[in-house]
């Protein structure tokens, strides 16, 4: 049986609760504040937003295969608008490419 420490467990479980009362705190504000359809727009662009600024890096120092997923990424978000959906298939996409050009 696995023994666990007490306090790297209760170190986790306190960042886990802070984590939740940050974001449920986060959500009740936005509730309170009444929003411009503008600011409304703006959170709704904001995980593309970032997920962008996270793999546009990568993408430049990438090759064939990154820039192969990340067109593949594009067709699949155009046909389902699904951020979640296009990043999976982005994914495996670019594993498959990476393999396909290590066994060539």
């Amino acid at each position: 049986m696995i023994e666990a420490s007490v306090i790297p467990v209760s170190i986790i479980l306190g960042m886990a609760v802070l984590t939740y009362v940050t974001k449920a705190g986060g959500l009740w504000v936005l509730e309170q504040v009444e929003l411009s359809d503008r600011a409304k727009s703006g959170l709704e662009a904001l995980p593309g937003g970032i997920i962008i600024a996270i793999l546009a890096p990568e993408l430049l120092q990438g090759g064939p295969p990154e820039w192969a997923a990340a067109a593949v990424v594009l067709v699949v978000v155009r046909r389902t608008d699904s951020i979640l959906l296009s990043l999976g298939t982005g994914i495996f996409t670019v594993l498959v490419l990476r393999r396909a050009v290590v066994i060539l």
